[in-house]
């Protein structure tokens, strides 16, 4: 929820925009609604009949949709211009893998918006990402009154310019 908050009122025109570990698709199915250039992703093998059940359920197009494990190199998903995700650093072993996977695809002016629930992983992953030439700031949402708990973790901004790449 704190994810299609954010991204509500977000600039999308003229960018392709990825969700990584989309689960149920609800920042994909916002974004699809307001026309968006919206991909989806996630591991869960039941995750793309979820997502096009709820998106005949919303009368809307079929939002492009791809399996992918983060350490799988042989993805077409291509390059985007925006890279959102919720929720995905369960593990250590993420941090590396989610910031390699979102390198591969980030085109080389790139936004990432990425919301931690406050597992303990944020600074390890911009530390990662600062790697990739993308600075990053960590905010709180300004309003969760929709939540029914008190939302304890941040979002997550990374940004990077094709000037900021640093070379390999």
């Amino acid at each position: 929820l704190v994810l299609a908050h954010h991204v509500l009122n977000l600039d999308t025109n003229n960018k392709r925009i990825l969700e990584v570990g989309c689960g149920i698709g609800l920042s994909s199915l916002l974004l699809n609604e307001q026309m968006a250039n919206i991909t989806a992703t996630d591991y869960h093998p039941e995750v793309e009949t979820f997502l096009d059940r709820n998106t005949q359920l919303n009368n809307r197009k079929k939002i492009a949709f791809e399996r992918v494990d983060w350490a799988d190199a042989n993805s077409q998903l291509g390059l985007f211009d925006l890279i959102i995700g919720s929720d995905l650093l369960y593990e250590d072993q993420h941090i590396s893998l989610l910031a390699q996977f979102i390198q591969t695809h980030a085109n080389p002016t790139c936004d990432i918006i990425i919301v931690d629930p406050d597992r303990g992983r944020k600074n390890k992953l911009s530390s990662k990402m600062s790697e990739y030439g993308f600075k990053n700031d960590h905010i709180r949402p300004d309003n969760t009154d929709y939540l029914e708990q008190k939302f304890k973790g941040h979002i997550l901004r990374f940004s990077r310019t094709s000037e900021s790449i640093t070379p390999a």
